[in-house]
């Protein structure tokens, strides 16, 4: 019942409010225009034949974790393709690069009953599976009432999300009832979906943790390290506002105890370069180079911006000490695990609560280095970047932790298997 009403709502608001919305996404750059009929339900490719796995994800993060799902499902269902979708620009991208073959992207449609209704009828999927938290209801009731099973895959209930949840419980309890399975990426989020009213649960770890190895193009790699010349270097990844530059007032000191040292900043949304290489020019008199400009590194770069998409791997490769960013401020972190997995040795700040059962994992193995603020980061880096064997001890934690952790995969393909007919 409830779910009828908010169909019926959302197509009352769809021509005064959500449309306007819709239109300051596109003035902004925040909808792929040229793909726009996709966010109405209207396909831009034929169904393939066979069977069609459906899997969506709200942005990167998401649809990067799945990566190593998909690989193993199209090898265990050589018929199969697998579709997945996402709502950003920026994921679309990603996915371009990184999707097998058999796999492919489609925008998902904007929440409302005709464009789900559509996209159904076209894709005809033979399961759909849900990853982490975002719940769509026009689009999942959509799916039930055409008797297409739904997992809910690395579902992630937070602690301000599940005492909301708490407040309208009829209104959880509809939605989740629209799941075959619900996965929790930890015993909390399974625990959390079960009180809410989720039906048949499982807690088979985060699949986050059985991530595939970025994308490494060889040639720019060499080119990188050519540049690097041999430096003494660290990483800062994926920062959101204010953290380069809570960093970047500290970076002349830490140069006069590590000479030649060099510092890459990869930002979370590369948009974001020029302004970051402004400041940091302008407010600590640094010097920096900006990758999308193609400025190369010269002895007297300070900071190199990485500010691209899709390059993460060329840096978890060529470097050792890595910083991830999000942490500093009360974002609550980014995923930590990747550079784990290229033999990194990985630092965090205070806020990782988007990675608390990933971090007490983590912690218990020794395998992730968290400071406090900015001042303590600082000390750690110069420690490992002169500290030789304590770099090395770190690294090696890091990268065991990393791999006896991706055994979670096959726990969940055992159990999307029962589903897939």
């Amino acid at each position: 019942m409830l779910l009828k009403l908010y169909k019926a709502l959302l197509t009352f608001l769809y021509p005064v409010v959500i449309s306007r919305y819709i239109e300051k996404r596109k003035k902004n750059g925040k909808e792929d225009v040229k793909r726009f009929n996709e966010r109405l339900g209207k396909a831009t490719l034929p169904r393939p034949k066979g069977k069609l796995i459906w899997m969506h994800g709200a942005s990167v993060g998401e649809s990067v974790s799945m990566l190593p799902l998909i690989h193993k499902l199209l090898e265990l269902y050589p018929d199969a393709h697998v579709m997945v979708t996402t709502g950003t620009t920026t994921s679309a991208e990603v996915m371009a690069k990184r999707l097998p073959e058999r796999a492919f992207h489609q925008y998902y449609p904007l929440e409302h009953p005709l464009y789900a209704a559509r996209f159904i009828r076209h894709w005809k999927p033979n399961i759909a599976l849900w990853f982490e938290s975002e719940f769509w209801p026009a689009m999942l009731s959509a799916v039930k009432k055409r008797n297409i099973p739904i997992i809910l895959v690395n579902g992630r209930i937070s602690n301000k999300s599940f005492k909301r949840w708490q407040q309208f419980e009829f209104v959880i309890k509809e939605i989740l009832d629209c799941f075959s399975l619900c996965l929790g990426q930890s015993d909390e989020d399974t625990y959390r979906l079960k009180v809410l009213g989720a039906k048949n649960t499982a807690s088979l770890g985060n699949l986050k943790y059985a991530g595939l190895p970025l994308p490494v193009d060889k040639q720019k790699e060499d080119e990188m390290k050519e540049q690097f010349a041999g430096r003494p270097i660290w990483l800062v990844s994926s920062t959101h506002d204010d953290e380069e530059f809570k960093i970047g007032r500290f970076l002349k000191d830490l140069e006069k105890k590590i000479p030649h040292l060099l510092t890459v900043i990869a930002p979370r949304h590369p948009h974001r370069g020029i302004e970051i290489k402004q400041k940091l020019e302008n407010d600590f008199g640094l010097k920096v180079s900006l990758r999308s400009n193609d400025e190369k590194i010269t002895p007297e770069t300070n900071v190199y911006v990485a500010d691209t998409i899709g390059e993460l791997g060329i840096w978890y490769e060529l470097i050792d000490v890595v910083f991830i960013g999000g942490s500093l401020i009360a974002h609550g972190g980014q995923n930590f695990m990747e550079p784990s997995r290229y033999r990194d040795a990985v630092i965090v700040g205070p806020h990782m609560f988007n990675f608390t059962d990933a971090m007490n994992r983590a912690k218990r193995a020794d395998a992730i280095i968290q400071v406090n603020d900015v001042l303590e980061l600082i000390d750690m880096v110069q420690k490992l970047l002169t500290t030789p064997d304590l770099l090395e001890a770190k690294r090696s934690l890091a990268y065991n932790w990393a791999t006896s952790e991706a055994k979670v995969l096959d726990g969940i393909v055992d159990k999307v298997k029962e589903y897939i007919k």
